[in-house]
């Protein structure tokens, strides 16, 4: 909920500066490393909007595949949770370079 409400915070102070009084769609980009449930977020967000001018907004989450490079084989590979293993060498020594984040990426609004 900490979040959804923290997404609002961001609609609402972007409003405040834009002068929009609608916010029709939000587009959220949420990494698949992000350690956040898009349905969770989606449930939170309908309870945060309501009575907002999110009131309604679909919520789009797009999700990108999570990466890392690989220390032991200097790749850069595709992982779908975080502590798994590289999948072309098998070692742990990961450092995780993208799909972890959590943004606002667009809003439509009127």
């Amino acid at each position: 909920m900490a979040l959804c409400q923290g997404i609002l915070d961001i609609i609402r102070d972007r409003a405040a500066e834009e002068g929009f009084s609608r916010v029709a769609v939000v587009r959220l980009c949420v990494g698949a490393l992000s350690h956040v449930d898009p349905r969770a977020l989606e449930f939170g967000f309908d309870v945060v909007a309501r009575g907002t001018l999110a009131e309604g907004a679909e919520l789009r989450i797009d999700r990108p595949a999570g990466q890392a490079f690989c220390m032991a084989c200097s790749q850069t590979v595709t992982l779908a949770a975080r502590g798994e293993p590289c999948p072309a060498c098998g070692s742990h020594q990961l450092m995780v370079v993208g799909g972890d984040e959590l943004r606002v990426e667009e809003l439509e609004v009127s």
